[in-house]
């Protein structure tokens, strides 16, 4: 079968949030470790990502949120020149750094590149370990620890730059990807299907705001095997309906049961199932293209565990 791209780049390890924060540097290197210990990084094609071009952000954002976040690390800068501490804060759970920046323009590029690789046959599909991550980032606002929407902009960037008529925007972080909808709520040429905790942080989800958005709010300690009965009866038969010409992952994995952030109860064998479920749609209707981004996921054994999962599925191995 076809390859699978790995698309990452370092300075996404350069942005932090200071010490302590969950959504830390180290998250990417427990993944990488793993990849390599147990001999998944020899099975995917690396691939150095790119930085996001502006006109492209702005296909999923606007165009003063983009400015005032360059604006943010201008004025950051000048402040850090003049003895400043080196964080500025976005909101009570976000703040940037000097390199933030360029790690955010580098997350949403290599959700770009992984599309354009993908639709170009080069790669049948693409795991993008970037941070910061993407899907709380609304059209207009900086929130959840996240910037610019990584798998958003790729959805737009597919349909707007390569002309597909139809893409499905998959969501199985613990939290409700509020920003993804946000930007493609009302768009009937995409499709989100998620789960998510509920009642939770961002505090959405509990409604479907357009037709287009398939939103499963669940409760707090929801087990694996629930969660793939929600994906085999309500998520499958959408995502059929649609025929999605590519596939994009919000690839969250803090509702594994070992992770802390959230309640809910998934293992690295739900990971496995549920990416097996999508590559079943994505290669019945779309010669098995898929770009899938990491969101969340904050404890670094479980996620490292679960990415390899997921990835060993991506890439038949």
């Amino acid at each position: 079968m076809g390859k699978t791209g790995y698309f990452s780049h370092r300075d996404c390890w350069l942005h932090e949030m200071g010490p302590g924060h969950p959504e830390c540097p180290g998250r990417l290197d427990a993944i990488e470790d793993r990849l390599l210990v147990t001999g998944v990084a020899d099975a995917l094609e690396r691939c150095e990502a790119p930085q996001a071009a502006l006109a492209d952000l702005e296909l999923a954002h606007n165009r003063l949120h983009i400015a005032a976040m360059r604006g943010l690390t201008d004025w950051l800068r000048e402040e850090v020149q003049a003895g400043g501490p080196p964080y500025t804060q976005v909101d009570p759970d976000t703040s940037m750094n000097l390199h933030t920046w360029n790690a955010a323009l580098r997350a949403a590029g290599a959700a770009m590149a992984a599309t354009d690789a993908v639709l170009a046959g080069e790669l049948e599909n693409a795991f993008c370990a970037v941070r910061p991550p993407g899907h709380h980032a609304t059209r207009d606002k900086a929130m959840g620890f996240c910037f610019f929407n990584n798998v958003a902009v790729a959805a737009k960037y597919a349909l707007q730059r390569h002309n597909l008529s139809r893409v499905a925007v998959v969501d199985f972080d613990v939290h409700h990807g509020n920003g993804t909808e946000d930007i493609l709520a009302g768009d009937e040429r995409a499709l989100m299907v998620s789960f998510f905790q509920h009642p939770f942080y961002p505090y959405s989800g509990d409604h479907n705001p357009a037709s287009n958005m398939l939103n499963v709010p669940v409760a707090a300690y929801t087990r694996g095997m629930d969660i793939r009965e929600i994906v085999e009866m309500m998520w499958i038969p959408r995502l059929e309906a649609f025929k999605p010409e590519m596939i994009f992952i919000s690839a969250g994995f803090d509702a594994h049961r070992e992770d802390d952030m959230g309640q809910l109860g998934l293992t690295e064998q739900d990971y496995t199932w549920i990416t097996q479920r999508i590559k079943d749609v994505a290669r019945r209707f779309c010669a098995g293209r898929i770009v899938s981004c990491l969101e969340g996921g904050y404890v670094m054994g479980p996620l490292a565990r679960s990415v390899e999962a997921h990835v060993r599925v991506l890439a038949d191995i």
